[in-house]
């Protein structure tokens, strides 16, 4: 049994979203929200950790109004960004058609459905978009669905935020609550709109170890990379830290000789 508060409905993100709208990331403008202001160093970090080359086809999954996909358009991938939230993810295709990136495309699905078996050369799954907001639950299924967008030989990205942070900095007196048994942890978190009111939201984020990421990963039959401590706009090949607020697992799926 958990002592956190039910998480009622399994899209409870999307009601964030719509709230926020441009205000999450306004392209036209350059104003960004403070933790995607390191999105070009996590980028150029993960095309090199990815073995990206220009015109690999790369998936983002949880991909928001699209930071990530954008950032990797306009360094010459052929990227499909997809996410639960029809905000986001009409965001995201006006910033696209705006810049003119004819190599980003979007579309509005379920995580938990994900499809696109073998099509990708690589996948990325960051800031807890479409794998750390699924309540603890569904995270193993996900998972495997994410690996298996790869191409033989194909590499993975996932990010998720670290149960050892957040144990480190729980704040209850904050109202922070963290359920041992699902490794979710619930905060209620002050988000401000487009024109600047600031309104409360239920957050339920699912915390992992560095030994949960790499049993998920050998379990989709990947050979797992690197476990690496990173911080937002701080992405680097490091060991992690209590103080690293998330985990990056990279891995790769097995090649064949036709890859």
């Amino acid at each position: 049994m958990t002592g956190l508060p039910p998480i009622e409905d399994p899209y409870w993100f999307d009601k964030i979203a719509d709230y926020l709208g441009p205000a999450y990331w306004a392209p036209d403008t350059g104003r960004v929200m403070a933790f995607t202001k390191g999105t070009e160093q996590e980028v150029g970090f993960l095309v090199e950790a990815l073995h990206l080359e220009p015109g690999m086809r790369v998936l983002d999954v949880g991909c928001g109004p699209g930071r990530h996909s954008l950032a990797l358009a306009h360094r010459g991938f052929e990227v499909v960004g997809v996410d639960h939230s029809d905000e986001f993810v009409r965001l995201a295709r006006e910033a696209a058609t705006a810049a003119g990136l004819s190599s980003a495309s979007f579309e509005c699905a379920d995580v938990r459905d994900l499809g696109h078996a073998g099509e990708f050369h690589a996948t990325i799954c960051l800031c807890q978009g479409g794998f750390g907001l699924l309540g603890g639950r569904d995270e193993t299924d996900v998972f495997g669905r994410i690996a298996r967008t790869l191409r033989p030989g194909g590499r993975l990205a996932v990010s998720a935020f670290s149960a050892a942070f957040t144990l480190r900095h729980l704040e209850p007196e904050a109202g922070e609550e963290y359920d041992p048994a699902t490794g979710v942890l619930h905060e209620l978190a002050t988000v401000k709109g487009p024109d600047g009111t600031e309104r409360q939201f239920d957050l339920w984020t699912t915390c992992f170890t560095g030994r949960e990421l790499d049993l998920l990963a050998r379990g989709a039959d990947l050979a797992v990379e690197g476990i690496h401590g990173v911080t937002p706009g701080a992405y680097a090949a490091q060991p992690p830290t209590l103080d690293h607020h998330e985990l990056l697992l990279v891995a790769r799926s097995p090649s064949n000789p036709g890859f």
